[in-house]
């Protein structure tokens, strides 16, 4: 096949042998199978804003880490650079998700490399060694269903310990490996503590998993795993294993807004102090 443009450098640096063939176009991006050495891989190819279908919403990039103060200067002034490095920022923040994700254990595919801004990672397969088929593209026995989204609840859980909630989880980006449900497409990823919209987004991710599985299994549709997922996680007792039950009841208890924030600042010093210790 005729060689992408994006992946040339790839190609000329080593870090690829081979492109195979185009695997599929989606909202904000291309993914291409190649061939590195003996094994097989996928390259993401990130389009261009003005040919992406996905907007960078501020609830996704609120507070996301720029290099420095002329970036985020420039970021907010739409100039052309700012326009740059707020796309370098919207490409960096999947890679940078999955780094984190894969350390802690989360069901994402394995990352290898980001190079010319082209996101080089392990290629999902099924059974028989083929791409895996995505979530959506198959019917499901109740107890297979259930037995899914328990699989992709702790994943939420699991992702939401290592500071992470994925924002536009659905059946859509969840590939079905042969060894169960992997996630996929992090760029609108946000840090659970240093973004107002996390609360919203976490529930709006379970919601879609509950929504889409009560298709086949009704009984999850009465369950409010969710709010009970964030309220554990707002009180500092949510651990990758701590049990749900998917039963939530609103407090009827006047809210403290300075307590509020109060734990929101601690949580977002206990959050940057983590993140100096990475670098």
């Amino acid at each position: 096949m005729k060689i992408p443009k994006r992946l040339q450098p790839l190609l000329e640096d080593g870090l690829i042998d081979a492109v195979l063939r185009q695997l599929m176009s989606g909202k904000e991006a291309m993914v291409f199978v190649v061939r590195c050495g003996e094994e097989v891989r996928c390259a993401k190819v990130y389009k261009e804003a003005n040919k992406r279908a996905f907007r960078q919403s501020v609830e996704y990039t609120e507070n996301r880490k720029v290099r420095n103060s002329r970036q985020a200067r420039a970021m907010a002034k739409g100039t052309r650079y700012g326009r740059e490095a707020q796309e370098e920022a919207w490409q960096s923040a999947e890679v940078d998700a999955l780094y984190r994700l894969a350390a802690a254990g989360v069901r994402v595919p394995t990352p290898y490399n980001f190079h010319a801004g082209v996101l080089l990672m392990e290629l999902v397969t099924d059974a028989d060694g083929n791409a895996a088929p995505r979530l959506n593209d198959q019917a499901y026995a109740p107890e297979v269903a259930l037995e899914h989204f328990h699989t992709l609840l702790r994943e939420v859980v699991r992702m939401l310990c290592a500071g992470v909630i994925h924002g536009d989880l659905s059946e859509f980006n969840i590939l079905i490996a042969a060894d169960g449900p992997v996630i996929i497409d992090l760029p609108q990823a946000v840090d659970a503590a240093g973004n107002n919209h996390a609360r919203v987004l976490l529930e709006r991710d379970v919601d879609n998993l509950t929504h889409y599985f009560g298709q086949y299994a009704p009984e999850l549709l009465k369950t409010r795993y969710g709010k009970e997922i964030w309220a554990l996680y707002e009180h500092g007792s949510l651990h990758p294993d701590t049990p749900l039950t998917g039963y939530f009841q609103e407090s009827d208890r006047p809210v403290d807004l300075e307590d509020v924030m109060r734990e929101i600042d601690d949580a977002r010093i206990e959050e940057r102090e983590r993140q100096l210790r990475m670098e």
